[in-house]
């Protein structure tokens, strides 16, 4: 009897037409079977957001053994939930968020859809990671990425990760890499993020822009820190968002 394919869900916030997440397809598809319910255009900055309001459409756009690709008109979170509600022909067993057009370091593991992706898996009782390279461009070059993607799944399919937890992983952008470096997430903020415009019509307004204020920029065991001297920044996150070291303290029985 021939033993079954690992079965991996694969979504993303740069829409199910972006290199990135059809490269992640191409180097998985050898080892596993796939289905893929992204988003049917870029929905980057999405975050964990979902669409309570708003009818979902969802569409097949590709099928071949062992593929199946569908277009959402959600969110990376409603992509998620609906893939596990209709259309996951068995439980999987790993869902993956990636690979994304940018860096998902840092502060930006809260903003990110693709993280979102991930998020969503571990909360849904599911080993979860979420891939990014740190270039935008649509012209990126993943195939430094190619060993790490198989070696980074192949680890998520076979060790349990804790419940409530993912891992996110984070390529910089180099043609090689130095290593694997495993990272807290670096404290940084966004800063000048708005830019007001004027519109051809009169009207103000408001483009966000920004940059990322480094808060520790000495720290040597962060997700940027890594990035910036050429290693692959591999971050545990913790879905569980209560500060226990301050629980402890905190006192209101006087109230």
């Amino acid at each position: 009897m021939q033993e079954e394919r690992p079965y991996i869900l694969i979504s993303n916030d740069d829409g199910y037409t972006a290199p990135g997440i059809n490269y992640l397809i191409d180097t998985l598809m050898p080892m596993a079977d796939i289905i893929v319910v992204a988003p049917d255009s870029p929905r980057s900055g999405a975050g964990c957001c979902i669409t309570p309001n708003v009818p979902l459409t969802c569409k097949l756009m590709h099928r071949e053994p062992g593929l199946e690709v569908y277009a959402c008109s959600g969110t990376p979170v409603d992509c998620v939930k609906v893939a596990l509600n209709r259309f996951v022909r068995r439980r999987p067993d790993l869902i993956i968020g990636g690979i994304n057009h940018g860096d998902n370091s840092s502060v930006n593991a809260h903003y990110s859809g693709t993280m979102g992706v991930a998020t969503e898996g571990a909360l849904q009782g599911y080993r979860s990671i979420a891939f990014s390279l740190c270039n935008h461009s649509l012209r990126a070059d993943f195939t430094p990425l190619h060993d790490y993607l198989l070696k980074f799944t192949e680890y998520a399919l076979t060790n349990e990760l804790p419940p409530f937890s993912c891992l996110n992983i984070n390529f910089p952008l180099c043609e090689s890499f130095k290593g694997v470096r495993v990272c807290r997430m670096a404290h940084s903020r966004w800063q000048n993020e708005l830019e007001e415009r004027e519109h051809p019509h009169g009207r103000p307004y408001f483009w966000l822009v920004g940059d990322c204020a480094e808060l520790e920029p000495e720290a040597t065991d962060t997700d940027r820190w890594a990035l910036a001297n050429g290693y692959v920044a591999v971050t545990p996150v913790n879905l569980d968002l209560t500060h226990y070291g301050l629980r402890d303290k905190l006192n209101f029985d006087a109230l």
